[in-house]
């Protein structure tokens, strides 16, 4: 049994991979650019700055989409990206089409209904800048988030493509390091800023150190009760955080569908895979 649980990547070798990625995905879906909803945190960073030197300046279309409970730190950080990597950036503060949307809400949203809209406000206007611009929009979230669902169905979860998507948070702040996005950028508690002292980790009640050597023992399909001892975490820790990878397996697949016909659309009617 490995009592190391070695995460560190080949930043070099990760950023040609991504970047021929986004290269051919958006050449052969017919487009030219992307759109990103840059936050201000490290992972829109990453996926901004590997969209521009894979795109050109030109074709990495970011926006900045902030609302009344986002940390003052994104809007300082967020301007320090676009001024340090020249990046184009338009802006747009969602908080009156949030309010407007809860108005006419059939029950009154609670926090937690809430912070879901605003992500699905802002996936609104990234797909119509998209649908405007002729993108693809380009999304943020990282292996860690994928697979504990830890994003909003068809909010920052909606997206055409997600580059960093097999990427462990860890491994995304080790690419960080290496493209050279500012320390206290990749310092800073993670937070998506839904509502006011919202942290990542506070709400997962984990590190996120600690939940990606949880979820990479799950990946290797070890016993629990070995992967409490190798990370050093309650096996209670281990068993929530494989209940949360089993309950959000919807969020990572489309809509269910009963089978009927010879072959169903996403189980045994594959879409092509776009080649490259």
């Amino acid at each position: 049994m490995c009592l190391d649980i070695d995460l560190s990547i080949d930043t070099k070798e990760v950023s040609i991979i991504i970047k021929d990625f986004i290269k051919t995905y958006v050449k052969n879906s017919g487009c030219k650019s992307v759109v990103i909803g840059l936050s201000g945190g490290v992972d829109s960073a990453v996926v901004a700055l590997l969209c521009k030197d894979a795109l050109g300046k030109e074709y990495t279309k970011c926006v900045f989409l902030p609302d009344e409970t986002t940390p003052e730190s994104d809007f300082k950080h967020q301007e320090l990206l676009v001024k340090k990597f020249d990046l184009l950036c338009e802006k747009k503060d969602i908080t009156p089409l949030v309010q407007q949307i809860s108005r006419h809400c059939i029950v009154k949203p609670d926090r937690y209904a809430l912070a879901n809209i605003k992500a699905r406000a802002r996936m609104i206007l990234l797909f119509e800048y998209a649908n405007m611009t002729k993108s693809l929009v380009c999304g943020a979230s990282n292996k860690s988030e994928i697979l504990i669902g830890y994003f909003t169905k068809y909010g920052d979860g909606g997206a055409d493509i997600q580059p960093i998507g097999d990427l462990y948070k860890t491994q995304v702040l080790e690419l960080a390091e290496y493209l050279k996005i500012p320390r206290e950028i990749i310092k800073k508690s993670p937070t998506a800023g839904l509502w006011k002292g919202q942290t990542d980790e506070k709400e997962l009640q984990l590190s996120y150190k600690d939940l990606d050597r949880i979820l990479a023992c799950l990946e290797k399909k070890m016993d629990i009760q070995d992967i409490s001892g190798i990370v050093g975490v309650k096996k209670s820790d281990v068993e929530r955080v494989k209940k949360m990878r089993v309950k959000s397996q919807h969020k990572r697949r489309t809509a269910l569908i009963p089978k009927i016909g010879l072959r169903t659309p996403g189980l045994d009617w594959r879409s092509p895979v776009q080649e490259g």
